[in-house]
């Protein structure tokens, strides 16, 4: 009976932690947040206009070609990453997946103002300006035909690690998705190099390869989505991707940083079986032995 005693108030004491203690303090220390908004309400985007992509062509051409590549359509960057990265401060994206990664609403929001769309105005001060010329200048038909034409060049399909190396990669390493023993430079290392970047976001961003283990599925869809709602006043800006996108990210940084995660989750019924399996027969040796004292 005694041993029940304890056993109800070690209950008593873990269910206060569990229920009551720890949702409070995780509360205060991981504010609550809206969930990730794949809508893209706030922007200034489409207003549902439909555009043409054969008109798009030749406006994409005309003035995003100077600075971005068209894989797609053999034209590639005018220059090399290194070389872009020390002019823009950030190498340029090459447009032939845009219409894949991206919401429709969120590119016409960005080619319109990029620092506006993608949440990082407060960090252009100073005479500091986004690398990226808004094009507010154009007609809201222009702009439409634009993203109808990334629309129409953009993979049906694509990988998790391609859609990883083309949404994140210009700044943001993995290294455990290439990791090199001999001390060659990994395929997965950031685009631009630590200089450049630092001086135009104010610090290194961070190689992702354990993001996945150290913030969780949760909080990089939340931050991914809108970085400002976890790190206020963060330099890094919206990426403006879709749900599926973005799932696709995620989903690439559990294969590098948490491969082990089906195996765990495999193992764990077959071992809190042998727990219970062990604490029957703890107990039935334990009323043996006090059998024979009594």
């Amino acid at each position: 009976m005694r041993e029940l005693k304890i056993l109800g108030i070690l209950v008593f004491f873990t269910g206060v932690l569990y229920w009551g203690v720890e949702p409070f303090a995780h509360s205060q220390m991981h504010k609550h947040v809206e969930p990730a908004d794949f809508s893209f309400k706030d922007v200034d985007g489409l207003h549902g206009a439909r555009g043409n992509a054969i008109n798009g062509k030749e406006l994409v051409t005309s003035n995003c070609t100077a600075c971005h590549g068209l894989k797609v359509e053999g034209m590639p960057a005018p220059m090399d990453d290194a070389s872009a990265a020390a002019a823009y401060g950030v190498t340029p994206p090459d447009l032939s997946t845009a219409g894949y990664l991206y919401d429709e609403n969120y590119l016409a929001a960005f080619i319109k103002d990029p620092a506006k769309a993608a949440l990082v105005a407060h960090k252009m001060v100073d005479g500091k300006t986004h690398p990226m010329p808004g094009y507010s200048w154009m007609q809201p038909q222009e702009i439409a035909d634009i993203v109808a034409y990334l629309q129409s060049i953009a993979p049906k399909e694509m990988t998790n690690k391609e859609v990883f190396v083309d949404a994140c990669q210009r700044c943001h390493g993995a290294k455990y998705g290439d990791f090199r023993f001999d001390g060659t430079k990994s395929s997965m290392a950031a685009k631009t190099p630590d200089a450049n970047i630092k001086e135009y976001m104010g610090t290194v961003p961070p190689d992702l390869s354990q993001m996945i283990r150290s913030r969780g599925h949760e909080y990089l869809e939340e931050f991914i989505n809108e970085p400002g709602k976890h790190l206020e006043g963060t330099a890094m800006p919206r990426v403006g991707l879709k749900k599926e996108a973005q799932e696709q990210v995620v989903s690439y940084l559990e294969e590098i940083g948490d491969s082990s995660k089906d195996k765990r989750a495999e193992y764990g019924p077959k071992f809190l079986g042998y727990l219970v399996i062990f604490a029957l027969f703890a107990w039935l040796w334990k009323a043996k032995i006090w059998r024979e004292v009594h």
